[in-house]
């Protein structure tokens, strides 16, 4: 039986503060191995769960409700000498600015100055795919409100993480080819950045549909809804059993 697991810390769109920030931390051996995004009802619940702040996050768009946590963490790791400079936070090279507009540029970081934001931190930007703890994961473009500014993830066999997107069935089609869960944004209504029901179940496949794992909704009330019609709902605080990954894993070097 795998050891690995995935941790939901909310399932919430971004008006759903009872649902917490969509935000999620891939598990082995029960303990964090990846946390997926920073927001600051995710950032709570993950203090929650493990009695501490992430050590290595991916990050898939930089709206607050995906980031909002880090200043916070900012705070948490700066002063901790064993933790400062060495959280990864894998970024996607294009979301680079990004991110570091929404949660990085505010002058003096800490009033006393002597401070940068990123000095808390090990930034990696990353292209298509990189290696964490010794294993590859895939990185993928997503629609989510313009191009070239939200990305999905994929642990080889185990699981895709889309983010926040619309239907993305050519993508879906080639990064979740190994039978792996599907975490997928999906609301009970559509919108031009985010996925409605009736999107899902027009544009996937039964075979895609099964392996969906639907999170980002509005309320209580829509997960209900979204689970009456057939579909697999998230849970906040609920954890997840996933295939062990048949991702690529580093070779020792022999240099």
């Amino acid at each position: 039986m795998s050891d690995w697991t995935l941790r939901l810390h909310g399932v919430g769109n971004a008006s759903a503060v009872a649902l917490g920030s969509a935000m999620a931390t891939i598990e082995q051996g029960g303990r964090p191995w990846l946390t997926i995004d920073c927001g600051a009802e995710g950032l709570t619940a993950y203090q929650a769960a493990y009695g501490e702040s992430p050590r290595a996050l991916f990050v898939t768009h930089a709206h607050l409700d995906h980031v909002g946590g880090f200043e916070r963490l900012f705070v948490d790791t700066y002063f901790d000498a064993a933790r400062r400079g060495r959280v990864v936070v894998y970024v996607p090279a294009p979301l680079v600015p990004l991110v570091h507009q929404r949660v990085a540029a505010y002058p003096n970081v800490l009033a006393e100055g002597g401070a940068n934001f990123w000095d808390a931190f090990r930034l990696v930007p990353v292209g298509d795919a990189f290696w964490h703890d010794g294993v590859r994961l895939e990185v993928f473009p997503v629609r989510h409100h313009w191009p070239d500014t939200a990305f999905g993830l994929r642990l080889r066999g185990s699981m895709v993480w889309t983010g926040d997107t619309r239907p993305i069935p050519e993508m879906l089609a080639r990064y979740a080819d190994a039978d792996e869960l599907i975490a997928h944004d999906c609301g009970l209504h559509g919108n031009p950045s985010h996925t409605g029901v009736e999107d899902l179940e027009r544009e996937y496949p039964p075979g895609i549909l099964s392996r969906c794992l639907l999170y980002h909704y509005a309320s209580v009330a829509d997960g209900e809804a979204l689970a009456a019609r057939g579909h697999r709902v998230g849970r906040p605080g609920e954890v997840v059993a996933l295939a062990a990954p048949t991702a690529a894993r580093a070779q020792p070097w022999n240099g």
